[in-house]
């Protein structure tokens, strides 16, 4: 699963969240098999643990949106 940010920008937060639930246990069945010298794709590894980031680094940016809007309200709340 190659992703695009831009793609990635356009799901919601629970897909973004079961998408990356999906990534990190495929990389963790990807190590196992590392371990035991049957990974045939190493570099699938890799390509999952950026994926990840990339999720990672959207909802992170989401949620301080969230916290970011939920202080301006409460700015003009006070005045």
């Amino acid at each position: 699963m190659s992703t695009k940010i831009k793609e990635l920008r356009e799901l919601s937060v629970d897909e973004l969240a079961t998408s990356r639930r999906d990534l990190k246990e495929e990389a963790l069945h990807l190590r196992v098999q590392q371990e035991s010298g049957q990974l045939e794709d190493s570099s699938r590894l890799r390509t999952i643990r950026r994926s990840i980031a990339k999720i990672e680094t959207i909802l992170s940016e989401r949620r301080l949106a969230t916290a970011k809007e939920a202080s301006t309200k409460e700015v003009a709340a006070a005045e």
